[in-house]
């Protein structure tokens, strides 16, 4: 992802400690606010602020001058990859303002809640909250719209609280983690280099046995029934989030398919409600603002990746990790393939355990995931996989995550109730473990 024109230092732990300061720092502040009963603890101090006095650290233990020291920091932030990302951010952000502002997201709903059987609301709540993930790209912003609209059919049909929650969730997390316009997505397939088709693909090998098994444990938790009252359904909003899943999956350059898809939400509000040109623009900017936090980490990540790779600090992780690798594999077929498989699983685990944010662990761990992926022959696509797969169990299983503080205030349960029904993403978990480790390689 940051790759440098200038010489790379000899393996250095020194060079991972602005890492460890930006994580303590971020953890220390989502600790102590969870400790005077904050909501939303781990998102007080915006990582954005973090990250500063990392990059500060990582200039000041630099053995280049300051002014060459600055240009490795920019050349990181100007990599084609970061900025390639931050542009994608950008319309993914317009595309879903647009579409909630134009009504796609509630004719959506309207469209999942018509088909759904009376008894069978857990898992239709799970695969509402699946399409319109994968269609809007955001796990939030479905629970957001999905999460009410559940708690009153819950109610309705008393069913645990819990268990509605955690079909929501699962539901949310599968369309995000497959959604081509998810910032987790965008991050995993531009650090890794690869179509967001063939990493699309590959994410359905791990998410379609999980799902199936997740639909089938709903189905049997199923606990009464309640009669959804009758939506009105307008199937022309619904048109851009169908038009972009078809592009994408045709493997369409993705800012074609973006492009198309804002376009396409604007004319349904234009030429259908009571939309103007000016409101389009507004929400597009709209979409802009809702994605800076990701964008300014994205590209202060990148410089400080490309800082702390000139120092040596990414060779030393790598170096511990080929040490691990030659220790438990044998080098020989696929066996030390799926040692670095597992590494790259484990070091995006770990730091997202940490900071609570699946895009932010992605970028976090892509270049030693590449340097992995390129040293024992795993493909782009499959590194993209990996990486966004093992973020989004972690995701789904942390208290302090964002997904689940935010369902468990919808609902009025603790955090622990709604991961511990966020059962794809344990199935998830077992599942993907079980296909690094069996999968035949080519």
């Amino acid at each position: 992802m940051t790759t440098q024109q200038t010489t790379t230092s000899p393996a250095s732990f020194i060079a991972l400690l602005p890492l460890f300061a930006f994580l303590a720092l971020f953890i220390g502040a989502g600790v102590y606010f969870q400790s005077q009963g904050v909501d939303f603890a781990f998102y007080q101090l915006p990582s954005v602020i973090a990250i500063l006095p990392a990059i500060i650290l990582a200039l000041l233990l630099s053995k280049q001058k300051l002014n060459q020291s600055i240009d490795t920091f920019i050349a990181g932030i100007g990599h084609s990859n970061i900025i390639a990302m931050c542009l994608i951010y950008l319309l993914a952000g317009a595309f879903a303002s647009i579409a909630k502002a134009t009504g796609g997201v509630d004719a959506t709903v309207a469209l999942g809640l018509s088909m759904i059987p009376s008894s069978m609301l857990l898992p239709g709540f799970f695969v509402i909250a699946a399409f319109i993930a994968t269609a809007m790209g955001t796990s939030m912003g479905t629970i957001a719209a999905v999460a009410p609209i559940a708690l009153g059919v819950a109610d309705q049909a008393q069913i645990d609280y819990a268990l509605m929650a955690g079909a929501v969730m699962s539901g949310a997390l599968f369309g995000d983690n497959l959604s081509i316009i998810s910032d987790t997505t965008i991050a995993a397939t531009r650090t890794q280099g690869c179509e967001m088709k063939d990493k699309f693909r590959e994410n359905l090998i791990f998410a379609l046995p999980a799902s199936i098994i997740t639909l089938v444990l709903f189905a049997f938790a199923g606990q009464g029934q309640a009669e959804v009252a009758p939506q009105e359904i307008d199937l022309i909003n619904v048109i851009p989030y169908l038009t972009i899943l078809f592009l994408a999956v045709a493997g369409v350059n993705v800012f074609v398919v973006l492009t198309v898809g804002i376009l396409l939400a604007g004319a349904t509000g234009l030429f259908i409600a009571d939309y103007s040109v000016i409101q389009f623009g507004q929400d597009i900017y709209a979409g802009f603002t809702n994605m800076q936090e990701i964008f300014i980490l994205s590209m202060l990540v990148g410089g400080l990746a490309a800082l702390m790779q000139q120092q040596g600090g990414l060779k030393f992780v790598s170096e511990k990790i080929e040490a691990l690798i030659k220790r438990f594999s044998k080098a020989k077929g696929g066996t030390s393939t799926r040692a670095a498989e597992l590494g790259m699983a484990s070091i995006v685990a770990a730091t997202n355990t940490c900071v609570a944010n699946n895009t932010v662990s992605i970028v976090v761990a892509s270049d030693i995931a590449k340097e992995l992926a390129q040293k024992h022959g795993v493909a782009p696509k499959r590194a993209a996989s990996v990486l966004d797969i093992f973020a989004c169990i972690i995701q789904g299983l942390i208290p302090h995550g964002a997904q689940a503080l935010l369902i468990a205030s919808t609902f009025a349960i603790s955090p622990l109730a709604a991961i511990s029904n966020a059962w794809y993403c344990m199935i998830l978990a077992v599942v993907a473990i079980a296909i690094v480790i069996l999968r035949k390689r080519a």
